[in-house]
């Protein structure tokens, strides 16, 4: 949905019955198609990637695809929430990728969001930092201190697996990688699963964008960090 819709080419002519429907029939029909079909549909007409833009039709998809997910408009904690679209993408993940099963958690999906955000601007935040507010916000909600140490850190692993890879996740995860390694004191300690994530890609993802230097320090850094290595890891 990214693409600029000014720029859209008319592929249905004005006679076409679809140029005679309301808006709210052609939300009607477009929530019924396919998820992975609509960026290809907000493409067709300016007037669809107006809808497409607009709070009725995720509203709409909101209530098709996830009915059950709660109304209440009380929303504490650093996270944002965000609008129809953005609470759309955020059950989508909990979903999809984060496979929250049941009584699907819209939380989950906004701290994704919130972490992907983060990691895309171009100073990023101390992963520290980052780990710390995820858990800051689950507390605020309610998750137990249990909950609140593990399920930031499966979303963090599903995150670094989906993020695309880019010349700026390179720099990303090479500057988490770099990251001060003293104590840290809860709840910004990184988890050690995070950090194995974050080396692994570096290493087999990326290991052709390391030069010979900077493949001598993140090797050192992790032979700290880790008692054993994968043999994928060694060798420049």
């Amino acid at each position: 949905m990214n693409k600029s819709k000014d720029n859209v080419e008319p592929t249905i002519k004005d006679d076409s019955p679809f140029e005679k429907l309301q808006e709210d029939l052609l939300i009607e029909i477009f929530i019924r198609v396919p998820i992975s079909e609509w960026e290809q549909i907000s493409s067709v007409r300016k007037q669809w990637a107006n809808l497409f833009r607009g709070e009725c039709f995720w509203q709409a998809a909101l209530n098709r695809t996830f009915p059950f997910a709660t109304k209440t408009q009380r929303w504490i904690g650093p996270i944002r929430r965000g609008l129809n679209k953005r609470r759309f993408v955020a059950l989508y993940i909990s979903r999809n990728i984060l496979r929250v099963d049941i009584d699907i958690d819209e939380m989950l999906g906004h701290i994704s969001l919130f972490l992907k955000d983060q990691l895309q601007l171009s100073t990023t935040p101390a992963s520290g930092v980052l780990h710390g507010t995820l858990i800051d916000q689950l507390i605020v909600c309610g998750k137990s201190k249990e909950e609140a140490d593990e399920l930031p850190t499966k979303i963090w692993l599903a995150l670094l697996d989906n993020l695309e890879d880019t010349k700026h996740t390179f720099v990303v995860l090479k500057s988490i990688a770099q990251e001060y390694d003293g104590f840290l004191p809860y709840p910004y300690s990184r988890p050690i699963k995070v950090q194995w994530k974050v080396f692994e890609k570096l290493f087999v993802d990326f290991h052709d964008l390391l030069d010979h230097s900077e493949y001598c320090d993140l090797i050192g850094i992790a032979k700290k960090k880790f008692q054993t290595l994968p043999h994928l890891w060694l060798g420049y």
